[in-house]
């Protein structure tokens, strides 16, 4: 429990004066930290989130100064809770927030297009942190298209000032419509840093004892009860309504021009960070080019952008992901009979996919203005040769980590019950142990989503003949695991579930999760008994076994391999990363005693082990004394380090 406190709540970075910090004052912030900013700004009462790469750090910060700024905080066990949280809280009066990352919104989708409907009477904003390029995720998809489908407000920031003013102010547009607002960020917005000047704090304080303030719902069915009677007549508001923000979205502030050119011919429309890197690429090489930058995106200002396109030949649409505002700018031109020429995704101008950055922007200007000379050694030359030259690394499960030993160990049983590799399929999911599709484990076959690893297994015992292996995280099985195992028992599959239960929320930075005995504010908090919750889906094999002890690994498998039903089996030991936590002494390697077989580098693949000059060489500041190795050996070539 104390280790776990550390890791998950008190041991998180807090930053007091996003709390204390006074009009005026000015910080150099992550745009993360700005997010939480504007949330104290905006007196918001209640937040819930499941953890998700890029919009992570928000959680880590909040999670430390909750209680100090009279926020209600938790990490849900997943972000469709989350979302359902955030909702009843703002049906309650309160103004709620809930954040996670576009996936996310997959997951929260189904309880949030019907809270466009109902609506809310507290302000509630949904920041999705989107991913180009998917530096830690399974697609790039456009969170821009949630707004369009369930029709609710868009606000896009491009620096750290505007995350924390927008996020501010979608409360006071959410509370004045009575609908949510996204907030939509990018990795690179999110991630970016950049002076914030803050502003007034609105007063959430409380009136009890609690550290947060309570609301009360008004019961009102022919608002939050979308049976079809009522539904139809929420979209004809929800329709109505958005026509009145179009209205505002058309004058509204966070809707910029910036003016450059002399003959009006170019013009740009932006938006997020991919208007920072056109912006850059036109004040850079003085190009004749006029910007419009799109602040409040959604409702589309088309009146505003038809009146800024109307003095142009052509116009530029700088954007990523997907081409939205492409799309709605040629409407407008359409709209109006126009005849500027548009220029963007759909015209191969710019990339389909992708993270945008300066060159891309440059070259996509390039092909209508020429201002790039060519065979000029310039600074993209010079690193786009540094980058082809720097070898590639492919990310690595830690040393130590215990799911090495899991690989190790199933692989091996495979092995001796004389399983070809062919006939047995790998679902893995999403975390860190997706790392298992690395060789030499290559113990990853198949992936949709969080959770999908136990579904996949149902579908593929059904499928087919082959051993069917699922592997999902502990906080991944709270996630959205639990619904598909009762499926698999229900339905008679044969699968071997294996829960990698580290003890932490590991891949997104070591927030908790139900299994551990605190909570997102670093409270104590029932631990929910994973081997419980499997027994109680009606799993009759449930073990619980430590998986750095190979030996039980490969017993423990071979025992499940043979049966015909779900088994689950759950491997216990906490995540190498988890702080606090005691760290063994380094193995010694005993030179005398190596045959040169080599199974601890080929077979076990840990990165504090590797050879030089033909020798085994131990990373002594890398290896946390799991031992694993140790057993991998079998000529006492590797020992237990003795510490000083």
């Amino acid at each position: 429990s104390t280790l776990m406190r550390s890791s998950a709540a008190s041991d998180v970075y807090k930053r007091q004066e996003l709390v204390t910090g006074k009009p005026g004052d000015k910080q150099f912030l992550l745009g993360n930290e700005a997010a939480v900013r504007g949330v104290i700004e905006a007196g918001v009462s209640v937040a819930a989130t499941y953890p998700g790469t890029p919009s992570s750090e928000i959680g880590n910060v909040l999670s430390g100064l909750a209680k100090e700024a009279n926020i209600y905080f938790e990490f849900s066990t997943n972000e469709k809770v989350a979302m359902e949280v955030a909702a009843t809280a703002a049906a309650s009066g309160l103004r709620s927030f809930t954040f996670m990352k576009h996936v996310g919104m997959n997951v929260a989708s189904d309880s949030f297009m019907t809270t466009a409907y109902s609506g809310v009477n507290g302000g509630m904003v949904i920041l999705s942190a989107d991913d180009p390029s998917l530096f830690s995720s399974q697609n790039e998809q456009d969170t821009r298209n949630y707004g369009r489908l369930a029709n609710v407000p868009i606000l896009e920031p491009s620096n750290c000032q505007e995350v924390k003013d927008m996020v501010k102010y979608a409360f006071d547009l959410s509370e004045q419509f009575k609908l949510p607002v996204i907030v939509r960020t990018t990795t690179r917005v999110s991630h970016m840093r950049g002076v914030v000047e803050f502003g007034e704090v609105v007063d959430n304080s409380s009136e009890g004892e609690s550290h947060w303030k309570k609301g009360f719902f008004k019961k009102n069915p022919a608002q939050f009860v979308p049976v079809p009677a009522f539904a139809k007549d929420m979209h004809v508001a929800l329709v109505e309504k958005m026509d009145e923000i179009n209205k505002i979205t058309n004058e509204s502030d966070f809707n910029v021009e910036s003016y450059f050119s002399q003959n009006k011919k170019y013009g740009v429309i932006a938006s997020s960070s991919a208007y920072n890197y056109a912006y850059d690429v036109i004040r850079y090489n003085n190009l004749d080019i006029d910007v419009l930058k799109l602040g409040f995106s959604y409702p589309f200002p088309y009146d505003k952008v038809a009146d800024f396109v109307k003095d142009y030949d052509e116009v530029f649409i700088v954007e990523e992901v997907d081409p939205i505002i492409e799309k709605d700018t040629l409407v407008a031109i359409g709209k109006n009979n126009l005849n500027t020429v548009v220029h963007g995704k759909l015209d191969g101008t710019f990339p389909v996919y992708h993270e945008f950055n300066s060159d891309i922007v440059a070259n996509g200007f390039n092909k209508y203005l020429n201002f790039i000379e060519e065979n000029t050694d310039d600074y993209s030359d010079n690193l786009l040769n540094l980058q082809e030259e720097i070898p590639s690394r492919a990310p690595v499960l830690c040393a130590g980590c215990p799911h090495r030993a899991m690989y190790y160990g199933v692989n091996k049983a495979l092995e001796e019950l004389g399983i070809p590799l062919k006939d047995a399929v790998f679902a893995s999911d999403i975390g860190c142990y997706t790392l298992g599709i690395n060789p030499p484990y290559n113990a990853a076959d198949y992936l949709l989503s969080m959770g999908s690893s136990v579904g996949d297994g149902c579908g593929f015992s059904i499928a087919t003949n082959q051993k069917v292996i699922s592997f999902i995280g502990d906080s991944t099985f709270f996630h959205s695991g639990i619904s598909p195992l009762i499926n698999a028992v229900h339905n008679k599959n044969n699968f071997i579930l294996t829960v990698l239960d580290n003890r932490i929320t590991a891949m997104t930075g070591g927030q908790p999760n139900p299994g551990i005995p605190v909570d997102g504010m670093g409270d104590d908090a029932p631990e929910i008994s994973i081997r419980k919750l499997a027994l109680a889906c009606g799993c009759n094999y449930v073990r619980v076994i430590n998986p750095l002890n190979l030996d039980q690994v490969v017993k423990t498998y071979k025992e499940a391999l043979e049966r015909d039903e779900v088994c689950v089996i759950i491997a216990k030991a906490p995540c190498t990363l988890i702080k606090g936590k005691t760290r063994k002494p380094p193995v010694n390697y005993i030179d005398s005693n190596c045959n040169g077989c080599n199974k601890c580098v080929s077979e076990l693949a840990c990165p504090a082990i590797s050879k030089d000059g033909g020798k085994i060489a131990i990373d002594q500041s890398m290896c946390d004394g799991c031992g694993v190795c140790i057993q991998v050996c079998k000529y006492g070539a590797l020992e237990a380090g003795r510490g000083e």
